[in-house]
């Protein structure tokens, strides 16, 4: 189910969802540290079991990394750079979509920005923007 997002909204679940960013960015590493582990031992190029083991680990890693991402985006927030932190939240302002948006790091939203700008489009909101859903 689609829905937009007030401000309120957004700071109100953005605890639960720092915390699930959180474990994407742990899925992630888990993927680079078993892809890694792969292309740099000798002993998952000498060995078929060895390798096939390690590849199904790998493999149940990915899933996981992306199931993390479906988890989060099902709260309808959008990632736009797990690498960057960027999450957007779709929301309204004047009946225009526009996107509510954080950055990893910041403890609630204080930014907005239109549909077709990115981060660098990025606007402070107001302390008292009603114009936003």
């Amino acid at each position: 189910m689609f829905s937009y997002f007030t401000i309120k909204d957004a700071n109100e679940i953005l605890p639960v969802v720092i915390k699930k960013f959180k474990n994407i960015l742990n899925m992630k590493n888990e993927v680079f540290k078993i892809q890694s582990e792969m292309e740099n031992n000798p002993k998952y190029m000498s060995s078929f079991q060895d390798y096939v083991i390690k590849k199904q680990e790998l493999n149940s890693a990915l899933s996981n990394f992306y199931k993390s991402i479906e988890d989060l985006e099902k709260m309808g927030v959008m990632i736009k750079s797990v690498d960057e932190g960027l999450l957007d939240f779709p929301s309204q302002r004047f009946e225009e979509e526009v996107w509510l948006c954080w950055k990893e790091g910041e403890t609630e939203i204080k930014f907005w920005h239109g549909k077709d700008e990115g981060f660098m489009g990025r606007k402070p909101l107001s302390v008292s923007d009603e114009s936003l859903v």
